[in-house]
């Protein structure tokens, strides 16, 4: 990891926007937002989480981190300690989370914990990457924790060590391969929200288009092509053979990330966006006047929306019949909710 020169360092501070107060639905992918609306809709979601994996110790997570990780602090890792303070400023999260360090060549950080989030982040992500692109990866994660991402995170790492010790049970196997499959489709639109999250931190979509070339096989983001590298994205989404969608389906079934250059084309297309300079200018919810689940029947329809715009977008005949199936679901949604919301609220 480069160290920051010192005057780079002063004029990235002074010019950094910062957002007091800010509710994640700011940042948080249409799709995702409208199925977190819906999951938080339902009285005490995460509390029956937190009941049915009772029998496994939040604790062990922790102190296994603490155990075998270097745990980020002012003496230890120092850089990476300014960038989470940094991060979570930011975002005004009071509360920030610790970070730990562990070896491990692959290039991931995630966000654990079901009442106390914490990030891990793996030598390689730290070894890859120069400070800014580190700030960004941060920042991800912080979004992961604004938005309550942490507690189905948990779940879903949980369920996967669970599904290998219940492999020898055909139904059950069966069951938690659908329950770990919808999981990882949502957790990958959250990923989608949380790199606007981390732009939102770093406010360089410079640096995080490298984070995303480093992510998808760049060894020197210098030698790539950004204009060829954002192409790929565009020839993945415009394939028009049902075997080729059918393959896609396969290969991301059971992924827990986008796939890095497509994820790299969404989050420059959110970084020229009207949106994302209208947060920069402070035009953004704030979460004291805008509580979870106050404007649920909006979320379905912008999710309903998102899968229209999708539609319009691809040539791809599957992601044509997903997509009218996702707004099929959401416009459903907003009708049931339009139908029973005004009476709960008398």
């Amino acid at each position: 990891m480069p160290e920051d020169d010192s005057e780079s360092h002063i004029e990235q501070t002074t010019t950094r926007v910062r957002f007091p107060g800010i509710s994640p639905r700011a940042y948080e992918h249409p799709v995702d937002r409208g199925a977190l609306a819906t999951l938080r809709m339902v009285p005490g979601f995460a509390e029956v989480l937190k009941t049915l994996s009772g029998f496994f110790n939040e604790r062990g997570e922790r102190l296994m981190a603490l155990g075998s990780a270097i745990r980020v602090g002012p003496s230890q890792y120092p850089e990476l300690d300014r960038l989470r303070h940094d991060c979570a400023e930011t975002l005004d999260i009071e509360r920030v989370p610790n970070l730990f360090v562990t070896r491990d060549p692959r290039s991931t950080m995630t966000t654990l914990g079901m009442d106390e989030p914490f990030i891990l982040a793996t030598t390689g992500m730290v070894e890859a990457l120069d400070v800014e692109g580190l700030r960004f990866a941060i920042g991800q994660q912080m979004g992961h924790v604004l938005s309550g991402h942490a507690v189905y995170t948990t779940m879903l790492h949980r369920l996967l060590s669970l599904q290998l010790s219940m492999s020898w049970t055909p139904i059950s196997a069966l069951g938690l391969r659908a329950v770990i499959a919808a999981l990882h489709e949502w957790y990958r639109k959250a990923e989608l929200s949380c790199d606007r999250a981390g732009l939102l931190c770093g406010q360089d979509p410079a640096a995080a288009l490298r984070t995303h070339i480093l992510l998808a096989g760049g060894i020197d983001p210098a030698q790539v092509d950004i204009p060829s590298f954002l192409q790929q994205a565009s020839e993945y989404e415009s394939v028009e053979d049902i075997r080729d969608s059918l393959l896609k389906l396969r290969n991301v079934e059971l992924t827990s990330h986008p796939l890095a250059v497509v994820r790299a084309s969404q989050l420059q297309k959110w970084a020229a966006s009207e949106e994302y300079r209208a947060i920069l200018a402070g035009d953004y919810p704030r979460r004291d006047t805008d509580p979870p689940g106050a404007t649920w029947s909006e979320d379905v329809k912008s999710a309903a929306k998102s899968y229209r715009d999708s539609f319009v977008a691809s040539t791809d005949p599957l992601a044509k019949v997903f997509a009218g199936v996702g707004e099929a679901v959401s416009d459903a949604a907003g009708k049931v909710w339009n139908k029973f919301g005004s009476r709960s609220e008398d």
